[in-house]
């Protein structure tokens, strides 16, 4: 079976390349110079391409950007305080600190107790970190609601440029280190987006780039299915990216889970498929590359990052224009805020690495050359964070007919007011132990929803009268507090109808300055079939 495997593997790369894959005992061959040339790309053009769309970032929901943006070389010092770079620093500071192979738990502590802010499945893996939930739980779908979120995807960058010609070591090592935060599509965003990379030392033209690191993540996947809907409909609109937008938009724009029924999307898979379209529809120019990604809309700024960081590796430094090359060098001592990482030590740190892992993969390093041994793709089934999973309704804490509650519970709102200049309702709360919130939902599963604050404590919530977790919604870490945060959810539930109740403890850890707890809503969601899955586009 091995062998057939294995057999299939080699016809299928002869049938994209068009020649055969030459045999796992031959290396390739870079420079010392070439290498330090494209990983200094790499990084150079994760910093511009983030600089270049942060000020668009989320500013288009479901419609692309078609405001002028303004953008100079110079903007790329804003990169030292964007969470696409310090957190990969994080890691690569892990690897400094507890050598290549640490544990994805050393990685997870790292970031953890860093003192910048996170959001979403990271900011999540933070909060499971305090609440004992480790890797691979703390990114797993029952434990992070965020699964399938980009936060991977816009930090696995620095894997890519350390595995030269090494998609599988690559591989490898976001398995590890993505189920921090991530699971499925989430995780396979930030394996694919490190093939990009690690192919891309050896691979110049950029549908072959695309094809070849979709090799390494599973076919079945919806985020594979996504990337190959960019590639036929580049095939189908070759000179119109805005009608290809509207098609992807038509199929895939409403699916995720997290910010359920919002236009906000932060899904890994969508914003992947802008990056890729950036990169087909920018026929290798930088500046085409990050508008196109950037006028797509949702995440951008991080999606431009890494179409960017593609073309830095592709063309290398040397092959980026002057202004681009001068602005990058004349911050390359500047350190990322929360980090002793500059530009320099990043380019230097991600040779040293590069070195260590291709000798570590059967490779040979010397002062002028790297070899490095050929990889061939890997077949595994995909792993699903929400299969067929649908937000269906949300029920607010304020809605008459919806939750039920017992015991002395209070009214929080913000100071914000709406139209009528009156004060938002936002939550209730209590910290009064034994006071009860029930809710009565028919779905196949819930997300129970409130804040997370220093003076918060505990709180059991059970479903149909069983106990399934005890939750601590105190955060106040990095001086950062969330509201409306998923607390509690499960999925898989038996379609038909169900209870939820939440019972305070009063209880909380010693460092909260309280024991409250606040409710929001709760998200109802139920199991059908993705619209997606039989959808054509217009020309099929």
């Amino acid at each position: 079976m091995r062998n057939i495997i294995a057999l299939i593997l080699t016809l299928a790369f002869a049938s994209l390349t068009g020649k055969t894959q030459p045999s796992v005992k031959n290396t390739r061959t870079i420079s010392a110079e070439v290498l330090k040339d494209k990983i200094s790309g790499g990084w150079a053009g994760k910093m511009l391409g983030v600089t270049y769309g942060a000020p668009v970032e989320f500013r288009a929901l479901c419609k692309t950007f078609e405001d002028p943006i303004t953008w100079v070389p110079s903007d790329v010092i804003g990169s030292k305080e964007q969470d696409d770079l310090y957190v990969q620093l994080t890691f690569l500071m892990t690897m400094d600190k507890y050598g290549i192979d640490a544990p994805a738990k050393k990685f997870q502590e790292q970031f953890a107790k860093a003192g910048y802010m996170l959001w979403h499945a990271n900011v999540q893996a933070r909060k499971n970190y305090f609440d004992s939930i480790f890797p691979p739980n703390s990114g797993h779908p029952d434990y992070n609601l965020h699964a399938d979120d980009i936060d991977f995807q816009i930090e696995a960058d620095y894997i890519g440029f350390m595995c030269p010609g090494m998609p599988q070591t690559a591989r490898k090592l976001a398995n590890k280190v993505g189920h921090i935060m991530n699971y499925g599509d989430g995780v396979y965003g930030g394996i694919f987006i490190g093939a990009l990379y690690s192919q891309a030392y050896f691979e110049n033209d950029i549908p072959t780039l695309v094809k070849k690191a979709l090799l390494s993540i599973p076919a079945a996947s919806d985020y594979a299915k996504i990337i190959n809907d960019v590639i036929l409909l580049h095939q189908h609109y070759p000179a119109d990216w805005r009608a290809s937008w509207k098609e992807l938009e038509a199929k895939w724009g409403s699916v995720h889970i997290c910010e359920a029924g919002a236009p906000f999307n932060i899904d890994a898979k969508l914003n992947g498929a802008y990056v890729v379209m950036g990169l087909l529809y920018g026929s290798g120019d930088p500046l085409k590359t990050m508008e196109i990604t950037a006028r797509c809309g949702q995440d951008a700024d991080c999606n431009p990052s890494n179409a960017m960081a593609v073309l830095g590796v592709v063309k290398g430094l040397s092959g980026l224009p002057e202004n681009y090359r001068k602005a990058v060098k004349n911050m390359g001592d500047t350190l990322f805020i929360f980090t002793n990482y500059s530009f320099n030590k990043a380019v230097s740190q991600s040779i040293k690495y590069a070195k260590e892992l291709a000798v570590q993969n059967g490779g040979a390093a010397t002062a002028t050359e790297l070899k490095i041994k050929v990889q061939n793709p890997q077949l595994y089934m995909p792993e699903i964070a929400f299969a067929k999973l649908v937000a269906d309704h949300r029920v607010t804490v304020f809605e008459k007919d919806g939750w039920q509650f017992k015991g002395k519970w209070s009214t929080y709102n913000t100071n914000n007011e709406d139209e009528n200049n009156k004060l938002y309702d936002e939550a209730k709360f209590s910290s009064q132990a034994g006071d009860e919130a029930n809710l009565n939902f028919e779905g196949t599963g819930i997300s129970v929803c409130g804040n997370w604050h220093r003076e918060c404590g505990k709180a059991d919530i059970f479903i149909d009268g069983k106990l399934k977790r005890t939750i601590d919604e105190y955060f106040w870490f990095a001086n950062q507090s969330h509201n409306d945060m998923d607390l509690f959810h499960v999925t898989n539930l038996k379609p038909g109808k169900h209870t939820v109740k939440v019972i305070v403890k009063g209880e909380k850890r010693p460092e909260a300055t309280a024991a409250t707890c606040y409710l929001t809503k709760a998200i109802i969601f139920k199991t059908a079939d993705k619209k997606n899955e039989n959808y054509k586009f217009t020309f099929q």
